[in-house]
């Protein structure tokens, strides 16, 4: 029986994307893509997510790229302005199950401790949860299986009695690894309201 769902939060409730940032900067798409591809890119990105300062983040690559200062400090001076909003079909979907007696409701991200708070500030629906594991809070970051039993040992959860949504396959193959129930949301055609309720009936 399903009595926990669990969220992911960008790419599930809300649109983040570095080129929404560089798109301004560079105002010339393949030298953003070049950029984010080169010297800003996902993995530099996810060293954040695991625990890494902003700072020494910042100035490793400006040490590396330095005729691209200007553009490596805006990273994070301008996170703010790499969202693009909500997927407001799934917040829906959150709200719903935040408003049931039915489940428990969790988040679980990859997420700078140092950006999250801003995160908070611009969608304080991530301050709702019953529980909020944090990837930068904890030097962890998903698919490693310690950030996932982090979450089933904080808040007292079975792994058989949770869904876990996220955008990313290899994140839901990992909870899926430890009996979770997964469900792989990567485009507008996947309908958590009917993914949920095909789990959860």
């Amino acid at each position: 029986m399903i009595r926990n769902i669990v969220f992911d939060l960008g790419g599930v409730l809300v649109r983040w994307d570095p080129i929404n940032l560089f798109r301004k900067i560079f105002l010339d798409e393949e030298k953003a893509i070049d950029f984010l591809d080169r010297i800003c890119t996902y993995d530099w990105n996810l060293e954040q997510d695991r625990g890494r300062t902003l700072r020494e983040a910042t100035e490793q690559k400006i040490n590396e790229f330095p005729e691209y200062k200007r553009e490596i400090i805006a990273y994070y001076d301008r996170w703010d302005e790499m969202f693009e909003g909500t997927i407001e079909e799934n917040v829906e979907v959150l709200q719903a199950c935040l408003a049931s007696d039915s489940y428990g409701v969790y988040a679980l991200t990859n997420w700078s401790r140092e950006t999250f708070p801003i995160a908070l500030k611009l969608f304080p629906f991530f301050g709702h949860f019953d529980g909020v594991v944090v990837s930068g809070e904890e030097g962890v970051i998903k698919p490693d299986a310690a950030i996932y039993q982090t979450l089933l040992d904080r808040y007292d959860l079975t792994a058989e009695e949770c869904v876990f949504i996220d955008d990313r396959k290899e994140n839901v193959e990992a909870a899926k690894a430890l009996k979770f129930k997964g469900i792989h949301y990567h485009s507008p055609a996947v309908s958590l309201t009917e993914e949920l309720d095909r789990i959860t009936s």
